[in-house]
C-alpha cells in the first residue's frame, strides 16, 4: 500500500526559509514521477515542481523558479521541497504527489496526471 507522510510545514516570517518533506512507504520512488503542488485559500491547486523517474532534472513553475528547490533522497525514500525567501503569497497547503510511469526524462505539473497524494502540510508566511 502506497503511503506518504508529509511534514515540515509551519509558520514563518516573510523572507524566511522552510523545508517540507514527503516520506514514502510501501513502495520505492524509483519508478514514479514525483511532484509538489500547492493550494492557496480560494485558489486552484497549482503544480510547482516535478521530477522525472530517469535522470536528475527538476522542473519548476515560473512562480517558484529560483526560489524553491526540489530534491530526492534515495536512501530515505523521501522527497523534499526547500523554500527560500518566502513571501505571504506562498501561503498554501503543500502536497506531494507521485504517478507510476515507464522510464522517462519528462514530468507533468498537472494534478490530473498524479494518482497518489500526500495529506498536505500547511505553510503560512507572515508579513
Amino acid at each position: 500500500q502506497l503511503e506518504f507522510v508529509e511534514s515540515g510545514g509551519g509558520l514563518v516570517q516573510s523572507g524566511g526559509s522552510l523545508t517540507v518533506s514527503c516520506k514514502a512507504s510501501g513502495f520505492t520512488l524509483d519508478y514514479y514521477l514525483m511532484a509538489w503542488f500547492r493550494q492557496a485559500p480560494g485558489k486552484e491547486r497549482e503544480g510547482i515542481s516535478c521530477m522525472p523517474n530517469v535522470g536528475h532534472s527538476v522542473y519548476y513553475s515560473d512562480s517558484v523558479k529560483g526560489q524553491f528547490t526540489m530534491r530526492r533522497s534515495y536512501a530515505e525514500n523521501t522527497i523534499y521541497l526547500q523554500m527560500d525567501d518566502l513571501k505571504p503569497e506562498d501561503t498554501a497547503v503543500y502536497y506531494c504527489a507521485v504517478a507510476w510511469a515507464s522510464p522517462q526524462y519528462t514530468c507533468s505539473m498537472e494534478s490530473s496526471d498524479y494518482d497518489h497524494w500526500g495529506q498536505g502540510t500547511q505553510v503560512t508566511v507572515s508579513s
